[in-house]
């Protein structure tokens, strides 16, 4: 029959008390469970129980006045312990004796310990003949062997959602890698950052919508929101993978036909030059130093290209680039920048603009970027066409003195016809 027990004094008696000692009290007898695997699951699941750290310290000092390591629910005072005020601080390490009472109390209140108290409220112990403890009176630890199995499934579940809050946190670092160098690769690509402006943009929103300390809800919502973006980045870099790969195909069966010579090639073409008679040596095929001696210039194959041509010349002849340019184009370097952004819009692979600037030369790559441009409305595959041109280049069958040329003399013939004619 239940006997429930009331503190001394003016301590009142709480609901949590009564609850403790009817759990204590309708355990089976013989039921024994681990002390120190007890304590670690309590520690685990102190939130929980509304535990701190110093009352789990009280609590382990409690338990080393038990000595087995195996806790056993009998009958008698077998789990009480009784232990001074001095004992108790002695084995916190030092903790006041206010500061102990006090976490003693939220002990009580958590259901974790029982207050067995004696008539005049101190804790001490009657022996019987035998030397066996008959009656005891302090501290009752029966409910870490009453409650033993809920303090386990509550440790259980925290440690489940701790694992699942590392999962949910290693996603997201995982995903803002992934979102960080997808977006850096679709601007390498692209060559400009327009596009990817509102890419990080998305991914600035999501990482500012996260705390300080996230909880797995937040870290969650957070994947969700960075798992979409990475997609989407992921769908255009492959667009853009695939329409610079269709480029190069193109620019292969450019080189096929251009090799067969069935007729007049595009090149000379789209840079509109005509076609030679075939006594007569062909500007554009000619090696670059026979090229000059052909046509008359002053084109040495020492030189590099901004000590033979102008900088205003280029830009006489290819006006267009200068719509591209971020701040005007003033030196060299800003011509050759303004075509590293302009061969990403004629969809020339960032491969290719490397191999031409290895083989051609910076500026000769940027000036060869900006006459494709400006004719960029007759040649179908500017990848190909550029790759096609690097070829040659290597071969010493391409000069940009005769493109140049037909350029400006194209520009000359345009401004003249936009000039009103008078009548006589």
């Amino acid at each position: 029959m239940l006997h429930i027990t009331t503190p001394f004094g003016r301590r009142p008696l709480t609901a949590a008390q009564v609850k403790a000692q009817a759990i204590a009290d309708g355990c089976l007898r013989d039921t024994t469970v681990e002390k120190w695997a007890v304590l670690r699951d309590i520690t685990e699941a102190r939130t929980q129980l509304g535990l701190s750290a110093p009352s789990l310290a009280v609590l382990d000092a409690l338990a080393t006045f038990l000595p087995e390591t195996a806790l056993q629910m009998g009958e008698g005072p077998a789990l009480v312990v009784f232990p001074s005020n001095r004992s108790l601080v002695i084995r916190t390490r030092g903790m006041g004796e206010a500061t102990i009472r006090r976490h003693l109390a939220a002990l009580v209140d958590a259901g974790i310990i029982i207050r067995r108290d004696s008539p005049n409220g101190k804790r001490y112990c009657r022996r019987g003949p035998a030397g066996t403890i008959a009656q005891a009176y302090g501290f009752d630890l029966s409910p870490l062997v009453a409650r033993a199995a809920e303090f386990a499934s509550l440790a259980e579940a925290v440690r489940a959602e701790a694992l699942a809050c590392r999962i949910a946190r290693e996603r997201v670092t995982l995903l803002r890698r992934d979102c960080v160098k997808l977006i850096e690769a679709l601007e390498e690509a692209e060559g400009a950052p327009g596009a990817a402006m509102s890419l990080r943009a998305r991914y600035g929103t999501a990482m500012g919508a996260l705390p300080r300390v996230p909880s797995r809800t937040a870290l969650n919502a957070a994947g969700e929101v960075l798992a979409a973006l990475a997609t989407d980045v992921g769908k255009l870099l492959l667009a853009h993978q695939e329409s610079v790969e269709s480029s190069g195909n193109a620019g292969r069966n450019e080189r096929h036909i251009q090799d067969s010579k069935p007729e007049p090639s595009g090149y000379e073409q789209a840079f509109d030059v005509k076609k030679k008679d075939a006594s007569a040596p062909d500007p554009q095929t000619m090696p670059l130093v026979a090229v000059d001696a052909a046509d008359g210039g002053n084109e040495p194959s020492h030189l590099p290209v901004r000590s033979t041509y102008p900088l205003g010349l280029v830009l006489s002849a290819c006006p267009d680039i200068r719509d591209y340019a971020r701040g005007g184009i003033g030196t060299w370097r800003d011509l050759v920048d303004t075509a590293g952004l302009v061969r990403s819009m004629l969809g020339i692979n960032p491969n290719a603009w490397d191999e031409a600037r290895e083989v051609m030369g910076d500026d000769a790559a940027a000036v060869t970027i900006a006459a494709i441009l400006q004719r960029a409305e007759h040649i179908k595959t500017p990848g190909g066409y550029l790759r096609a041109l690097v070829a040659r280049t290597k071969r010493g069958e391409f000069s940009l003195g005769p493109v140049l040329q037909a350029l400006s003399r194209r520009q000359l013939g345009q401004r003249a016809s936009d000039i009103p004619h008078r009548r006589p």
